[in-house]
């Protein structure tokens, strides 16, 4: 099978009318739900916290779901976030669920106990990696309350998970800590 780029879709869709446009869309949106998704947001922009949580759910339910045990499954919990990030434009909407997802995480292992380095590992990862878009988005003022209680709620933490979280904050955070100390 040959693949094409947007080259090739760019030739393909100039042989089609505006009728004909309509209705592909019209069937991709019939067809595929993340197509429905996105323009259910660009049509109304007020869907898109609706979206973002059912997004949240997705992740929740690895950690607290209605039935059954929890899975864990860093795979769907990371597709979520990704999903999400492709159908929306708000930073301040995809900062909140990353964030959600770190705080779950937190919560569960204080609920259940002591977990595996590579739970803790993937939980500090995904931390830094929030951190890191809140604050290439400028989200600090917006979020560091969230991102300080969860290092608040790590502590007694085994595997020195709440050090390496607090290390992770404070990279971001330092200078608005700072200038609280200043008051």
């Amino acid at each position: 099978m040959k693949k094409i780029g947007l080259k090739e879709l760019n030739k393909y869709l100039s042989t089609k009318t505006e009728k004909e446009l309509k209705e592909e869309i019209k069937a991709l949106f019939k067809v595929f739900p993340d197509v429905k998704e996105y323009y259910q947001i660009k049509a109304n922009p007020e869907n898109e916290i609706a979206i973002l949580e059912k997004y949240r759910k997705i992740i929740e339910n690895e950690f607290w779901p209605v039935r059954g045990e929890s899975k864990l499954r860093y795979s769907v919990m990371k597709k979520a976030i990704t999903d999400f990030k492709k159908i929306s434009k708000t930073p301040e909407n995809i900062a909140d669920l990353m964030i959600s997802r770190v705080e779950n995480g937190v919560d569960f292992t204080n609920k259940y106990g002591d977990m595996d380095l590579k739970f803790y590992n993937n939980i500090l990862g995904i931390y830094s990696a929030t951190l890191a878009y809140i604050e290439a988005n400028d989200l600090q003022i917006k979020f560091k309350d969230r991102c300080k209680k969860v290092v608040e709620n790590s502590q007694g933490i085994a595997w020195a998970f709440p050090e390496e979280m607090e290390i992770v904050y404070y990279e971001v955070f330092y200078d608005l800590e700072e200038e609280e100390d200043e008051f």
